[in-house]
C-alpha cells in the first residue's frame, strides 16, 4: 500500500507542476509536491520556508528568489510597513476598503491561567485557578509578554472565571483580594503597551444556567461588566471581552440582548471608547457565525449614541478535524470554509471581526495549514483584524497547543508553530 501510495503521489505531482494555482492556494515551501504556479492575477508569495501562497498580485511586491522550496522564478513578499489601528464603524458606515500593507492589526497570544477549573457548563472551581504571576507562586507570564511584544506582538487575552472575580458571589462586587490579583496580571500587560483583553471565560453560563436565558440575570451580569469598566475606564488599551465561547444558546436574539445590556453597563460606566468584542452562538465560531443567526443578531448591538464604532465581532476557529482544538495534527486552513464568506459577510455590512482563539500542535501540518490561515486573513485585514493564538501563561510547554515560550535565563525560545507561523 505504501508504494501504490507514493507512485500516486508522485503521478499528481507531476500533473501538478503544469496546472495553476488558485487564489490563495499553497504553490510552494518545504515538502510542497502541487503547483508553484499561480493563476492569472495572483502572485506565488514567499510567506515562510514551509508556505509560499498565492495572494492577488495587486498587493505584493514582486523580488526574485532563489529558494529551493517553490520551482516559480518569482515570488513575492508582502509589504511590512506597519498599519494605524483604526477600528472604527457604523451602523450605516459602507464596507471598508481592502488594505494592500500586508499586516494584520492585531498580533496576540492568550496568557491563560485564571480561568483554570472553569468547564463549558459555566462552573468555575476557583481553587484550580493558577495565576501566571511569579509573584502568586505561578509561571512567569508577564515575562512572557514581554518577549513577545519584542517580537512584535501587540495584544494579550486574559482569561479569567467569573465567580473568581466576585469570589462566588453572582450579581456581587468585585471581591478585592482576587479580582486584585488578577490586576496584577493586567497591568503587567498594560506595561508592555500591548492592548489587553478582559476575557470572561464562562461560555454564557453560571453553574450550568444560561444568562438571561433561565440563568442569572441580564442585570446580574451587567454588574461585574460595570464594575470591570468603572475599574478600567481609563485604560484606552483594555479590551472587554463579554463572553468566551457561548454555545447551546437557545434564542440569539435574547442573547443579542444581553449583549447589548453589557455593552450598555460598560459605556454607563464611562469606558466610553474602548474595544468590545461580541461572541455569537456555537462557540463562536467563525465557521457559522453568519449561518446561525450570531452575525444579524449582534449586528443590531449598539453605543449609546446609537453607533457601532468600536464594537467588533469576536469569533474562534481551530484547525484540527473537529475544530475543538484538542488535536495536535491540524486538517484545515479554514479559508473557504470559515474566512472568505465572513469576510464577504463583514464587507456588505460594514464591520470587523477579531479572532481571539486559533491554534494547533507544534507539527509540520499545523505549520502549513495556521500559515494559509494567516496568510488569508492578512490578505482581507480590512475586516479581520487580526488572531490570538491559544495559548500561554500558565500552559505547560508540554500542552498539545502550547504556545508557551522555553525560557533559559534571559533567554526566550518559541514554540514551532509559533515560530513558523503566528510571530507578527
Amino acid at each position: 500500500m505504501k508504494t501504490l501510495i507514493a507512485l500516486g503521489v508522485a503521478g499528481l505531482s507531476a500533473l501538478s507542476v503544469r496546472a495553476q494555482q488558485t487564489l490563495y492556494g499553497q504553490c510552494g515551501g518545504i515538502g510542497w509536491t502541487g503547483a508553484t504556479t499561480c493563476v492569472s492575477g495572483a502572485t506565488c508569495t514567499l510567506l515562510n520556508s514551509y508556505y509560499y501562497q498565492c495572494l492577488p498580485a495587486s498587493s505584493t511586491t514582486s523580488h526574485s528568489s532563489t529558494s529551493s522550496h517553490s520551482s516559480s522564478s518569482t515570488t513575492t513578499t508582502p509589504t511590512t510597513t506597519p498599519t494605524t489601528i483604526s477600528t472604527t464603524t457604523s451602523s450605516t458606515s459602507s464596507s471598508p476598503s481592502a488594505s494592500a500593507t500586508g499586516s494584520l492589526k492585531f498580533y496576540g497570544v492568550n496568557i491563560a491561567g485564571f480561568d483554570f477549573g472553569c468547564g463549558t457548563d459555566g462552573t468555575c472551581n476557583t481553587t484550580q485557578a493558577y495565576p501566571p504571576l511569579v509573584s502568586l507562586g505561578g509561571p512567569d507570564g508577564a515575562g512572557q509578554m514581554q518577549h513577545f511584544v519584542s517580537e512584535g506582538y501587540n495584544i494579550f487575552r486574559l482569561p479569567v472565571g467569573w465567580q473568581y472575580l466576585v469570589a462566588n458571589t453572582l450579581g456581587g462586587p468585585l471581591d478585592p483580594t482576587n479580582s486584585g490579583k488578577y490586576d496584577q496580571l493586567v497591568q503587567a500587560c498594560l506595561s508592555t503597551g500591548a492592548y489587553c483583553i478582559i476575557d470572561i471565560h464562562n461560555y454564557a453560563r453560571w453553574n450550568g444556567g444560561i444568562i438571561g436565558q433561565g440563568g442569572p440575570t441580564n442585570a446580574q451580569f451587567t454588574s461585574l461588566w460595570s464594575a470591570l469598566a468603572t475599574k478600567y475606564k481609563a485604560q484606552s488599551k483594555v479590551v472587554f471581552g463579554i463572553m468566551n465561547e457561548p454555545h447551546d444558546v437557545p434564542d440569539i436574539n435574547a442573547w443579542a440582548a444581553t449583549v447589548q445590556a453589557a455593552v450598555t453597563a460598560i459605556r454607563q460606566a464611562g469606558a466610553t471608547s474602548q474595544l468590545i468584542l461580541l461572541p455569537g452562538n456555537n462557540w463562536t465560531s467563525a465557521q457559522t457565525f453568519v449561518s446561525n443567526g450570531s452575525g444579524a443578531a449582534l449586528a443590531a448591538v449598539t453605543n449609546l449614541d446609537g453607533t457601532t464604532t468600536n464594537l467588533i465581532f469576536d469569533v474562534h476557529k481551530y484547525l484540527d478535524s473537529d475544530n475543538s482544538g484538542t488535536h495536535a495534527e491540524c486538517t484545515t486552513d479554514n479559508v473557504s470554509s470559515s474566512w472568505q464568506p465572513l469576510a464577504t459577510w463583514l464587507r456588505s455590512v460594514g464591520r470587523q471581526a477579531l479572532n481571539t482563539e486559533t491554534g494547533g500542535g507544534n507539527v509540520a501540518s499545523c505549520v502549513q495549514y495556521m500559515c494559509s490561515q494567516v496568510a488569508y486573513q492578512t490578505s482581507v485585514n480590512d475586516v479581520i483584524l487580526g488572531y490570538v493564538g491559544w495559548a500561554a501563561g500558565s500552559f505547560a510547554t508540554s500542552y498539545v497547543l502550547s504556545e508557551t515560550p522555553t525560557q533559559s535565563g534571559s533567554t526566550w525560545t518559541d514554540q514551532l508553530l509559533v515560530s513558523s507561523c503566528m510571530k507578527p
